[in-house]
């Protein structure tokens, strides 16, 4: 059961929200836009904060439902959060979007309120303050997943091993990010307009 529910969190991590949005509302393809990353916070600068959030629904879906299903299958423990670790890979190298995925971050989230009810909702608290403070995603994103492997020891501990690959293959997606935030030339995402942000 344990690789079968790994499979399934790969396959429903492919699932990408964005590009699927941006077809079907006629918009171009995110990884051609912006910051050329199909997720939630490119598809709020080139879309607006509508097809933005329907992105992060469901990237966030997508890694709750993998982690729920594993559960049904009776997969527990430390291979929980390894089903975790699937589901990002699966939205980071997406078998149905030719592996050009995005950086996890919301698949991530949803994969730690599956696993953990406090943890899921911490992180995400730190993500919003962080953005709507410094309005920087690839900051609040870093955060909050580096911070989940060290949160979940007060809860679950089994899942610290899965939590903190993640965490890892979070900011190794995001080196570009952490070199602009340093020279101070990272983008800041517009979270007032509904409408393109100056930034697409």
């Amino acid at each position: 059961m344990n690789t079968i529910a790994i499979i399934v969190a790969y396959l429903l991590g492919s699932i990408s929200t964005a590009i699927i949005v941006c077809r079907f509302a006629g918009l171009h393809d995110p990884r051609e836009e912006g910051s050329g990353n199909p997720g939630a916070s490119n598809v709020l600068r080139i879309a607006g904060k509508t097809y933005a959030a329907i992105t992060l629904l469901g990237d966030g879906l997508k890694g709750f439902v993998a982690v729920f299903i594993a559960f049904v299958l009776g997969v527990h423990g430390w291979m929980l959060g390894i089903v975790a670790v699937a589901a990002v890979l699966g939205h980071m190298f997406p078998a149905f979007f030719k592996f050009q995925g995005g950086k996890g971050v919301a698949t991530a989230i949803g994969c730690f309120f599956a696993l953990s009810l406090p943890l899921g909702v911490t992180t995400l608290v730190i993500w919003l303050v962080l953005a709507f403070v410094f309005r920087y995603a690839s900051l609040a994103s870093l955060a909050a997943t580096i911070a989940a492997p060290f949160i979940i020891l007060l809860f679950q501990p089994a899942y610290f091993l899965g939590l903190a690959i993640v965490a890892a293959l979070i900011a190794w997606r995001h080196l570009e990010n952490i070199n602009r935030l340093k020279t101070g030339s990272e983008v800041k995402i517009d979270l007032t307009s509904e409408t393109k942000s100056e930034n697409s």
